[in-house]
């Protein structure tokens, strides 16, 4: 058994440790905007952090697309089925790159439109649609990108993933320190270079990822199969993938309807909710981390026939992710005191944003859990219709209202109001553990593939 439990953690640390570290140059890219915006002005920081909530609904849907990728494609790669994880991407790719595509429009057509959603401050939305309007190209590159990363991942290929974006990442801020800053005598372009220097890294990004599908070291891609008819294995992907992409939806745009509440309190909450939020994202990319590679590692047991041993893992998982949770609760404690030197706030905003760090030191164990089990170990086995009735009745029909209530009918002091938005990730906890013990999310999903499936 400690023979079993060590290979379980070497394999999972194989993959946790490079998808941490991409996800921690991700977080990284956005701190050093939000750093780097500070320096310019409150304002423009405050512009850019609600014109990326669109970014931030993408994110969620490209996290469930890419759930449906991994629940399928890690099942297929224990079988070695190669031919059924190219169609399962081009299935992927297809919906992505539709979906992007209305919202790009958006961004580039209406992007005062869009910012009028989230605040009704004039000079908050004039920065921001600025911003919005050249942000928008990048969500085409990223259908083809974040679908092909996230296969890597799900074929044991994470340090590749990890190149790819980090190389991308870094470019994305040296370019934003250069356009925001003037450096080497280019123009200051302040919140209009942090969009240049994002769609330019998006770009960068696709590129490597068409250069790593050309040289086809796993497998080489066949466009007959990968953009083929695959009628079965469409249907496999709307039944697994479409529910985890209703579930990441309703998540982050209930996280958007947080932000569109706050955003109508003050310009002083606006600010220090985007300091708080890049701080927690910052110290629980190691928990998001883990519910990802677990999800790979299960599914790959999963196919592989081995469920026995997928639910050893799985509560190994568990504990591994309870113990990190509550280390980066203890962590940003420690780390408070320190923030405050970084970002140029408002007294009024210091004082939010010290409240807000408080919260968010307990909040980031419930949320390390429930992202391990419902975005982790219950999709790993392909059940993905419980996160969504999950999320959807939790944060839609107890927080969303509550929220409201809070902020414009009961009218409480703005951290009263933050404090009840961040009590989702704990309505959810007791159902979602009778789900995990019940074991009904174990389950082969996979089919023989016969080239017409």
């Amino acid at each position: 058994m400690k023979t079993e439990s060590r290979r379980f953690y070497r394999a999972l640390a194989s993959l946790v440790i490079p998808i941490t570290v991409q996800n921690f140059i991700t977080s990284a890219v956005n701190s050093a905007d939000v750093f780097m915006l500070g320096y310019v002005g409150q304002t423009e920081l405050s512009a850019v952090s609600l014109a990326n909530q669109f970014q931030f609904l993408l994110s969620g849907v490209f996290f469930g697309i890419s759930s449906g990728v991994t629940m399928l494609a890690s099942q297929y790669w224990g079988k070695k089925d190669t031919n059924s994880i190219q169609a399962v991407m081009g299935i992927a790719m297809k919906i992505a790159a539709v979906i992007t595509a209305v919202l790009a429009i958006g961004a580039v057509a209406a992007p005062k439109a869009l910012m009028g959603i989230y605040t009704n401050d004039e000079t908050l939305i004039s920065i921001g649609a600025g911003y919005l309007k050249v942000i928008g190209v990048s969500y085409v590159c990223m259908s083809f990108s974040q679908v092909y990363l996230c296969a890597l991942r799900s074929m044991e290929r994470a340090r590749l993933s990890t190149v790819i974006s980090t190389t991308a990442l870094l470019m994305n801020i040296a370019l934003n320190a250069v356009f925001i800053f003037g450096i080497g005598g280019a123009p200051k372009l302040g919140v209009l270079g942090v969009a240049i220097g994002t769609v330019t890294a998006r770009v960068l990004e696709l590129l490597l990822c068409l250069l790593d599908a050309l040289r086809g070291k796993v497998f080489r891609i066949d466009p007959r199969i990968m953009f083929g008819s695959h009628r079965l294995l469409f249907q496999d992907f709307v039944k697994y993938a479409v529910p985890a992409l209703i579930n990441d939806c309703a998540w982050t745009v209930a996280f958007s309807m947080y932000s569109a509440i706050m955003g109508r309190l003050n310009a002083d909450v606006v600010a220090a909710s985007s300091v708080a939020s890049t701080v927690r994202n910052l110290c629980t990319i190691l928990c998001f981390a883990l519910g990802a590679g677990a999800s790979v590692l299960l599914g790959i047991e999963i196919g592989e026939g081995k469920l026995e041993l997928a639910k050893r893992d799985a509560r190994r998982s568990c504990y591994v992710t309870l113990a990190i949770g509550v280390l980066t609760g203890i962590f940003l404690l420690l780390i408070r005191p320190g923030v405050f030197y970084f970002f140029h706030l408002s007294d009024r905003a210091t004082g939010y944003l010290n409240h807000m760090l408080l919260i968010s030191s307990y909040y980031v164990v419930g949320q390390a859990m429930n992202t391990l089990l419902i975005a982790g170990i219950f999709r790993a086995g392909g059940d993905s219709k419980f996160g969504m009735i999950c999320d959807i009745v939790d944060m839609w029909f107890v927080s969303v209202p509550l929220g409201i209530l809070a902020a414009f009918v009961l009218k409480l002091p703005p951290m009263a109001v933050y404090f009840v938005l961040c009590l989702d990730e704990f309505w959810k906890i007791p159902v979602v553990y009778r789900h995990y013990k019940s074991f009904r999310w174990l389950k082969d999903i996979t089919r023989e593939y016969d080239g017409q499936q």
